[in-house]
Order: structure tokens, then sequence, then C-alpha cells
């Protein structure tokens, strides 16, 4: 048996207890990838994070990020808040104006400034969606065609079908029937909000395929839509999503297209949780 520090961080809230809640378990280099599997599905939070010691000369740590069914290569609010979580303990970076995450898609950017701190979108993969797949999950979301704006298949880490939707109403309407989805896809839902709100879109994600019925705020899924949405020219360079409201959460996550072209996602997180776990 093994007792390692834990940290329980709450990523891209707007508000105490609003954001997406990370488990974080410190100096895990010892435990197998049973021990993690089991540990983030005992969770059943949406991720659960394992610190290790860095394999490339280029990181500050290395992290694992599991979901309840499976491990994932890359997912945004655990980049957040496993970076919080490792120089909240002691970690010190390389560099005085960024920390450098190692994980499955490689070396992740992370810049700290003011509250919040920001990741760089890793590169972007899309693909058109085949129509019959496109049909089963309107299906399972219940929303008719006329309503989808455009649709596509984007792949930064993790993969999704995206749905751009002509309202964010639209998308708060949703009540998606999980089951089916759970055979079909991992689906992100964005559409504009109002004039004036203080977010310009609202984002869904239900990712029933990884034991996630509904993800309250998605890094990565936000990083895609950004790296879709800016360079088609439907979102401006930098803008504000709001995620949550459907699961009785107030995420904010500032998306920031920068001069190279890269995509930055950030968001707030605060630590809620510090103690340790016996695996």
């Amino acid at each position: 048996m093994l007792t390692l520090g834990f940290t329980e961080v709450d990523v891209f809230a707007d508000g105490p207890l609003s954001g997406n809640p990370l488990a974080v378990v410190h100096d895990a280099d010892a435990l197998t990838d049973d021990a993690m599997q089991a540990f983030a599905r005992w969770t059943n939070l949406s991720e659960t994070t394992f610190l290790l010691r860095p394999t490339s000369p280029g990181a500050d740590y290395r992290a694992r990020i599991f979901t309840p069914g499976g491990e994932l290569p890359f997912a945004g609010h655990p980049t957040l808040g496993t970076c919080h979580a490792w120089l909240e303990a002691g970690g010190v970076a390389r560099s005085s104006t960024e920390v450098v995450q190692e994980c499955g898609v490689g070396l992740v950017r992370i810049r700290r400034g003011g509250d919040r701190a920001s990741f760089e979108a890793p590169p972007l993969r899309t693909e058109p969606v085949d129509a019959a797949l496109l049909g089963d999950v309107l299906r399972a979301i219940g929303v008719a065609p006329e309503h989808v704006r455009a649709a596509q298949l984007l792949d930064n880490g993790p993969r999704w079908l995206a749905l751009l939707l002509d309202s964010a109403a639209r998308v708060l309407a949703i009540e998606p029937d999980h089951a089916a989805l759970r055979h079909l896809a991992k689906v992100g839902v964005v559409g504009p909000t109002a004039a004036g709100a203080r977010a310009q879109f609202e984002v869904r994600a239900f990712a029933a395929a990884i034991g996630i019925n509904e993800d309250p705020v998605t890094g990565s899924l936000n990083a895609s839509l950004a790296q879709w949405l800016i360079p088609a020219g439907i979102a401006p360079p930098r803008y504000i999503a709001s995620q949550g409201a459907r699961v009785g959460r107030a995420g904010l996550v500032h998306l920031d297209r920068d001069e190279s072209g890269a995509v930055w996602v950030g968001g707030t997180s605060r630590t809620v949780v510090r103690g340790t776990v016996t695996l």
C-alpha cells in the first residue's frame, strides 16, 4: 500500500464550486496502470490525473490522465488543474513564464498570468462527418438537421463529433439519449449566445462512450472548437465560452488565438481539497 499526496482542484469555475473538479495524485511513479484506472473509476470524476517524473528533457513534469472508462492522451481541465496542483506542491518550472507538461500527445505549454493559466492547444486534425453517423447523433440528442449550421470531426488528442447549432438556447435545450450516444461518439455542441452576453458561445459535451454522460466544463473540446471556428470566421480571435449550466455549474473558458495562429485556452484553478490517498 502507498500513501500519496492528493489535491482536488476546481477548474474553469466562475465562483466557488462551479467548475469541473479534478483529482490529482502526486508522486505516483510507483503506481501500476491498473491502480491508476481503479482510482479514477472510484473517484467517478470526469478525469483523475497522476503526477510523475518527466521522461522528456523539455518537460517540468509528466501527467497521465484517466477517465472512469480509460486513459486519455490529453485533456484540457486536467492540464490546467494538474499544473496548479504541481506548482502549489512546490514544483519549480524551468521557465519563469511558462510550465511544460508532458502527456500522451507530447509537450504542452502552459502560461501563468494573474488568477488564470492558459494552455496551448495541441495540433488539430479534422475530418468530415459521415452522413449516417450524423443522422444517428442528431436523433440521439433530439436536434433537427435544419438547426445545425456545421458539423466536423475534431481531434486534438480526444476525438469529438462537433456540432455548431443556431443558438445557445438550442444547445441548452438538448435532452440527450446517453445510452444511444455511448455507442456512437463523444459529441460536443456549441451555439452562439445573444448579443451582450458575457460569453459569446454556449458549449455542452456528451461523453458517455468513456463513462461521462455530460462533462461539466471541457478544455480539450473548447480548444478544438476554437481551432475550428476562429479560422472559419465564425468566432472572433478572442472570446469566452460558457459551459455547465445544465449540470449545475458555471464554467468560463477563455479562448485566444495569437499572431502565430496558436490557440490558448485559459481559466481559473482553485484548490478545494488537500490530503493523502492510500492506494
